[in-house]
């Protein structure tokens, strides 16, 4: 990921602290080494401006942010980045030696200069450090950002194909029955026709909807049930009493938001999987309910088809299940989750759990 520049980083808050550390440092180091003086009631004035010798330091090593942001715009690997640091310091440590030597000349025995030189190294390590740390929580902040701009990318793309999809076998089969319906039933052909534009209806709303509030694409469990069962009622055009529907609704759920277009994809995928390839007559189970205190809306699907192994379901490269899955992750985090209950030959049922409180 490319580095930023320094402008990018809000440099405004972290100068405050870095200020106010200074200073909050250079009071509790006055207050220290006057702590002996002030027990016996006096200060001494003259062994306090001494310590003034240390505010030069924090304009000195305010160079560090600098340097950290040209060697951070230079990609170098970490050994430079360590020596870059190591010659800094060494520089930095010399100064300090040079000007004490330019203060007090031959009167200071050299043993006196070894503290001060190894507490400028020791400052040196301290502030690049912080500075190195301000500069990697900003990366991981960016890195973060732009994975989770990517997830949204990718659930979008994927969300727009499933309304594209509506599917293409879908609409074909339903206009097919439809028009073999205007022979049979013109009322009834009406009535599907519809329900039908009901459907588009509801697809084109979510659309315009998501582009008015930023991708985000809520309606209510009803608007979503009424959504579904026109789906299912087309769906019965074709394949008549081999599909029965039972539906176990709670009624105190109807009016909580959910993402649109998330329900009928599980109902589609039992359709594909369960009825399609088969002759004979099932059933399919809808389920609707208020779990874990009123804090979870839990909706299940369910058919009593052939039943799959899960793994192959989450690996397959089908676009409903996938994802519903990736947009529950992504709009709720770990409290919103889809759940898989199958095996060969014992049905299949999925049951998407959706947060009503607010983290």
């Amino acid at each position: 990921m490319k580095p930023k520049h320094d402008h990018d980083i809000p440099t405004a808050r972290m100068w405050r602290f870095y200020v106010s550390g200074w200073a909050l440092y250079l009071v509790l180091l006055t207050f220290t080494m006057q702590l002996e003086n002030l027990r016996h009631g006096h200060f001494d004035w003259h062994s306090a401006t001494d310590l003034l010798w240390s505010a030069p330091q924090a304009v000195i090593l305010a160079l560090v942010w600098p340097l950290g942001g040209w060697l951070e715009r230079r990609r170098l690997p970490p050994l430079a980045v360590f020596m870059a640091h190591a010659a800094g310091a060494l520089a930095y440590a010399s100064l300090s030696y040079l000007l004490l030597a330019l203060m007090f000349g031959p009167s200071l025995p050299f043993n006196r200069y070894v503290w001060p030189t190894l507490y400028c190294l020791m400052t040196y390590v301290v502030i690049a450090g912080i500075f190195q740390a301000v500069r990697m929580s900003h990366a991981a902040r960016r890195q973060a950002a732009a994975i989770e701009q990517a997830r949204t990318l990718l659930v979008a793309s994927e969300l727009d194909a499933l309304r594209s999809k509506l599917n293409p076998h879908f609409l074909f089969n339903t206009l097919h029955s439809i028009i073999a319906l205007t022979r049979k039933n013109p009322d009834a052909a009406e009535t599907a026709l519809f329900q039908f534009s009901d459907m588009l209806r509801y697809v084109l709303n979510v659309e315009r909807n998501s582009g008015e509030t930023s991708g985000k694409d809520r309606v209510t469990l009803d608007e979503e049930l009424r959504f579904t069962r026109d789906y299912l009622e087309l769906e019965s055009l074709r394949l008549g009493s081999r599909l029965s529907v039972i539906w176990e609704l709670d009624d105190a759920a109807a009016g909580h938001p959910l993402p649109a277009l998330s329900l009928q994809p599980l109902v589609e995928n039992s359709i594909k999987h369960a009825f399609n390839p088969h002759s004979r007559p099932g059933t399919l189970h809808i389920r609707t309910r208020i779990e874990d205190d009123g804090k979870v809306l839990a909706l299940s699907v369910g058919d009593d088809g052939p039943g799959a192994d899960p793994a192959a379901v989450r690996r397959s490269n089908g676009l409903g299940i996938r994802t519903v899955e990736r947009r529950l992750q992504l709009e709720y985090g770990p409290r919103g989750g889809l759940a898989i209950d199958t095996a060969p030959g014992a049905g299949f049922v999925v049951t998407m759990s959706i947060p009503l409180v607010p983290a």
